[in-house]
């Protein structure tokens, strides 16, 4: 009797290709045109809620998943929209940067660690940031062909 194809578990280290692509629309990232990604579960290489999707796959499965805003990086949080004061951006981010609307500014936090925001407006003693992921509030296509399970 042949052996059942491996399955993936909390675990694994996979082979695999996979894509991330907003839901009807273009790529975030692809392994496809290239070389397949290999990653053990449950380090961080794949945001939780992807690895979640993984779990049970045989090997050998290509598969897309469609994810909801809510199941992916979750909805638009308007309470991550905060205004920062240009002292504390000169004290927390890369003195003396230009930064542009629209450009992703990176902070050290005030209990250690980092965080970012896209800049949406520029004042004279303030700056406007979104602390949102950037993927926030976008349903997702999660695209998977397992290689190898190991």
């Amino acid at each position: 009797m042949a052996n059942a194809a491996p399955v993936v578990n909390e675990s694994s280290y996979l082979t695999l290709h996979y894509r991330l692509a907003v839901a009807g629309g273009s790529d975030v990232i692809t392994t496809f045109n290239g070389t397949p990604a290999t990653l053990l579960l449950g380090q961080g290489q794949l945001a939780p809620f992807l690895e979640e999707r993984l779990i049970g796959l045989p090997e050998g499965t290509h598969q897309t998943f469609e994810l909801t805003a809510q199941e992916a990086f979750g909805e638009r949080n308007p309470e991550l929209i905060q205004s920062v004061s240009k002292a504390t951006l000169e004290e927390n981010s890369v003195p003396g940067a230009d930064y542009l609307v629209g450009e992703v500014v990176e902070f050290n936090a005030p209990k250690g660690g980092r965080f970012a925001g896209v800049l949406l407006d520029m004042r004279d003693d303030s700056a406007l940031f979104d602390f949102n992921h950037p993927m926030a509030g976008r349903a997702l296509q999660f695209e998977v062909k397992l290689i190898s399970v190991l």
